[in-house]
C-alpha cells in the first residue's frame, strides 16, 4: 500500500515486484485480498500494444477501511455528553427508545409474540437474556452488559439507555406488556428486567 500510495500512476505486478523484492505470485496474492477489501482498483494501461493490455493497480482514495477502531472512545464521549445533562436519566431513556424504535423497525425475524422479539433483540445485541419466573410478572434476566465498563462508571447513563431500548422495542411492536424498571446487577453475573402486562397492573 505504500508503495502504491507514493507512485505517480498505476503499477503493474512486474513492476511491484521488481520493487519490493519478491515474486510476482506473492505480489499477485497480496493485491487480491486487498482488492477484495476495497482498498486497490485495477485498471489496465492504455497503450496500443499487440496482446491483452497489462492490469495495473492504484490504491481507492480514502481511509483505510481495515484500521483499527475505538469505539469505546466515542461510547464515552456520549456518555459523559448525556451525564452533564440536567436529567441524564431522562435522556438517556429517550436516546434508547429511539434506538429501540428503530431496531424494532429493522426486525425481519416476523416473531408475533412481543417478549420473544425482546428476548431476540437481547440475544442480538450480546446481553444473554434468560426468561425468568417473578412474582410480580414476567422477568428477563440478562448475563452479560456489552456496555459492561461504561455501565460501571456511568450507570446514571447506561441503564437508563437499556431500559429506553427495551421499552422503544416494545412500543414499536405495539406491546401491551410494559417493561417497567432495570435492577443492575441483582447478582454479580445478573441484571434484572421487571415486564408487566395489563392484567397484572393492580
Amino acid at each position: 500500500m505504500r508503495l502504491l500510495r507514493g507512485a505517480e500512476r498505476p503499477l503493474g505486478i512486474a513492476e511491484i515486484a521488481e520493487r519490493l523484492g519478491v515474486h510476482a505470485n506473492t505480489v499477485r496474492f497480496h493485491l487480491e485480498a486487498l482488492a477484495a477489501n476495497g482498498r486497490v482498483e485495477h485498471t489496465t494501461s492504455g497503450r496500443g500494444a499487440p496482446g491483452r493490455p497489462a492490469r495495473l493497480y492504484r490504491p481507492v482514495p480514502g481511509m483505510d477501511p481495515t484500521g483499527p477502531r475505538s469505539y469505546r472512545v466515542l461510547a464515552e464521549a456520549l456518555a459523559a455528553g448525556l451525564a452533564g445533562e440536567p436529567d441524564p436519566g431522562r435522556r438517556a431513556i429517550e436516546a434508547g427508545r429511539s434506538w429501540g424504535r428503530s431496531r424494532a423497525a429493522a426486525d425481519t425475524s416476523g416473531s408475533a409474540e412481543p417478549v420473544s422479539a425482546l428476548m431476540n433483540l437481547l440475544d442480538e445485541l450480546g446481553f444473554a437474556p434468560e426468561l425468568l419466573p417473578d412474582g410480580e410478572g414476567q422477568q428477563i434476566g440478562v448475563h452479560h452488559c456489552p456496555f459492561l465498563e461504561l455501565a460501571t462508571e456511568r450507570p446514571d447513563v447506561v441503564c437508563p439507555l437499556h431500559l429506553g431500548l427495551m421499552q422503544g422495542a416494545m412500543e414499536a411492536w405495539g406491546s401491551s406488556t410494559a417493561v417497567e424498571r432495570v435492577e443492575a446487577f441483582v447478582e454479580p453475573d445478573l441484571c434484572a428486567t421487571h415486564l408487566r402486562s395489563p392484567a397484572e397492573v393492580p
